[in-house]
């Protein structure tokens, strides 16, 4: 793997001294990757909600990619709406770097589903895997998707890849996501909060293992709540998607009497495709070089993996990630 340099060149120094940091463009000029970042450069990385996985491992991220650069690149984590959300607003240059589920990244490069068209994206890497948890009240009724009929179901937040599951996975059993359930589109804290309480019946969430909103739940709610088993929908979701796996969610994982068995789909990172190739392999490079520090942040971070990393087709590498997974 190429070892990251950063390097500051005299002119960005004056321009800190005579007004502040001055962010470096970030429009990628061709020519050989270095993984030298030449200029200060801000960055900011779209991560989910504030009790899920991405908002806990991209501000790791973050924090790690200020420190390794010395502060070259100087990096920030924002809540988000998560998958979908993110894609748009790094397509739109809000951000520079977004969390994205594996099928909206997927739906993104060909135009289809919540995309109108093509969106000019690429991977950084893979990451983990988020797994589909589909949770309920034990005292709903509910033991089939099914029963999830006329029931209150917690979607997720808008243009999120929990809500683009979510409306798959009811499909796939028939219901009509917008007229079959009492449809709640909220983040996962509010989400956690209305199941405790009694005015959600059921709820939707993607994310790794463990999700501390998750974790709060089933440490709160104990018996009262449970997972619904939806892997009978698998084969009309590989339809749409060959990323959909069968997976299980461990007993341990939230003190579960037994494993649960669900749907997995892979992380990416994503970035605009011209996106300067020397920032890309250095952040790249950070994700890879410092895994230790971000598992200490969640041990979702377990599951980046060198061996997988380059593995995010149908989204293509960017070119410095290519450099930088060498």
């Amino acid at each position: 793997m190429v070892r990251t340099m950063v390097a500051v060149v005299a002119a960005a120094a004056l321009l800190t001294g005579c007004g502040g940091r001055q962010d470096a463009p970030t429009a990628d000029a061709g020519g050989e990757v270095t993984c030298a970042v030449q200029q200060d450069t801000r960055i900011g990385i779209a991560t989910g909600n504030a009790t899920g996985v991405y908002f806990a491992l991209g501000n790791a991220y973050a924090e790690q990619i200020s420190a390794v650069t010395g502060g070259t690149v100087k990096a920030t984590a924002a809540e988000t709406g998560a998958s979908v959300q993110n894609i748009q607003q790094v397509v739109g240059g809000t951000y520079q770097v977004g969390f994205s589920l594996a099928d909206s990244a997927a739906d993104a490069v060909a135009g289809t589903g919540s995309f109108t068209s093509a969106q000019p994206i690429r991977a950084l890497a893979r990451l983990y895997d988020n797994y589909t948890q589909v949770i309920v009240r034990t005292d709903a009724g509910i033991n089939s998707l099914a029963d999830l009929r006329g029931k209150r179901v917690s979607t997720g937040s808008p243009k999120s890849g929990t809500e683009v599951i979510a409306q798959r996975v009811l499909q796939a059993a028939g219901l009509n996501p917008d007229s079959d359930v009492a449809a709640q589109r909220l983040d996962l804290t509010k989400t956690v909060d209305g199941l405790k309480e009694g005015s959600i019946d059921a709820m939707f969430w993607s994310g790794g293992l463990p999700t501390p909103g998750i974790t709060d739940l089933f440490t709160t709610a104990g018996d009262k709540v449970g997972f619904l088993d939806i892997t009978g929908v698998l084969p009309k979701l590989k339809e749409i998607n060959p990323v959909y796996e069968r997976g299980s969610i461990p007993a341990a994982t939230y003190g579960l009497p037994a494993d649960a068995p669900t749907i997995v789909v892979p992380n990416l990172l994503v970035v605009r495709e011209d996106l300067d190739a020397n920032l890309a392999c250095v952040l790249t490079e950070t994700l890879m070089d410092r895994k230790p520090q971000l598992e200490q942040a969640n041990p979702a971070a377990k599951g980046i993996d060198a061996d997988t990393a380059s593995k995010t087709a149908p989204v293509l590498l960017h070119r410095g990630a290519e450099v930088a997974l060498r």
